[in-house]
């Protein structure tokens, strides 16, 4: 049987995950079969021409008529409508996949976490934190739980992009508190701390962070409004930077900016243990830089295609990299197979919760101009 899958949101992430769902049968043969049911959004016109491009055989207006209707339910909209329809499905015991972060508001993701719960473990709730499925990230997991950097010191990310730096760059949605919760912050620092509670999180490595001291800045006040002579205020910041403590007593530094000017996607992690290092960009997302006390003449470069390294055996030959998008197939793989059997799925909607409760830890200490405590 097939699994029928009803998507909100057809543009970026949208394209993003029907691309994912049609090359799930090329290469790998064991996944579910998929069926791109419904596509919904607000205009049918854009709709009916997005479900053509996209592979979707109906579209709909209102999710509330798809939550209960299909058997998993992507929630790819704007951040101020992950709540609702997300619980809605949850309630109806349809899996959901939603986009990060996880809600505009710490409440929002608290309510979403617990829709969750109660849905029950055979019901999974998936956080898209698609960087967990970067084949070298899974090679560096791999040498953290194994010991190879011993005892982590130093923890650093920072996730750098400049398409806000042109002042006359129009307002949109993420430009807006209510829209979207906070700026850089929980559009880009979402997936650092998320990535940082994968990597270094249990509790024989860095543990938990317990405790933060953040920094928000806007840089452009408004912007113009497309198609209009109007501009429109900026509620968000345009980049933050914080201070963390882990409850193992490692440091760990993190920020974000969409003005860091010749920066397009550059999402950096540099973890530091008294046995070596390891850094990692997604600008060179194939490879994976280690460093071993041993050897001590600095690092290697290592890359990461080799038929025995996580994911690879199902694409190319070694040497043959792979790219951005690849990373959503490996997700959707992950999920839909666990929609498929009732299994549990992670990244899940309590990691998401998670990684939101250090963003709002952030908000709060930048306010208060001191450290917040995640205890």
């Amino acid at each position: 049987m097939s699994l029928e899958v009803g998507v909100l949101g057809y543009r970026f992430m949208g394209k993003a995950h029907a691309n994912a769902m049609a090359r799930l049968p090329m290469f790998f043969p064991d996944a579910p079969d998929v069926e791109r049911s419904v596509l919904v959004g607000r205009d049918e016109a854009a709709l009916t021409d997005a479900a053509d491009r996209l592979g979707f055989d109906s579209i709909a207006t209102d999710w509330a008529e798809v939550v209960d209707d299909v058997d998993a339910f992507y929630n790819l909209g704007p951040n101020h409508v992950h709540a609702e329809p997300s619980i809605a499905a949850l309630e109806a015991g349809t899996p959901v996949f939603c986009e990060k972060p996880l809600a505009p508001t710490l409440e929002e993701a608290e309510s979403m976490a617990e829709a969750a719960r109660n849905a029950g473990s055979d019901v999974p709730a998936g956080c898209a934190f698609n960087y967990r499925f970067v084949p070298a990230i899974r090679y560096a997991k791999r040498l953290l739980e194994a010991g190879e950097l011993g005892e982590i010191h130093h923890v650093r990310g920072r996730y750098l992009q400049d398409w806000l730096v042109d002042p006359e760059a129009p307002w949109s949605w993420r430009n807006d508190e209510e829209l979207a919760g906070s700026g850089a912050l929980g559009d880009l620092g979402a997936h650092t701390v998320d990535l940082l509670r994968f990597l270094v999180g249990d509790d024989d490595l860095a543990g938990e962070m317990v405790g933060v001291s953040g920094h928000l800045q806007t840089f452009v006040d408004e912007r113009p409004v497309p198609d209009s002579d109007e501009t429109r205020a900026v509620t968000v910041d345009d980049a933050y930077s914080a201070q963390i403590e882990f409850e193992n007593d490692a440091m760990g530094t993190l920020e974000a900016s969409r003005f860091a000017t010749g920066h397009k996607n550059d999402h950096t992690i540099e973890i530091h243990g008294s046995e070596g290092s390891l850094r990692f960009s997604l600008e060179r997302l194939n490879e994976l830089e280690v460093m071993r006390t041993d050897a001590n003449r600095g690092y290697e470069t290592i890359l990461v295609t080799d038929e025995d390294d996580p994911y690879v055996d199902h694409w190319w030959p070694p040497g043959h990299v792979l790219g951005w998008e690849h990373t959503f197939v490996h997700e959707n793989y992950e999920f839909l197979s666990a929609v498929e059997s009732g299994g549990e799925f992670e990244p899940s909607f309590e990691d998401g919760l998670a990684a939101q409760r250090v963003l709002a830890a952030i908000e709060e200490s930048d306010e208060a101009r001191e450290w917040v405590s995640l205890e």
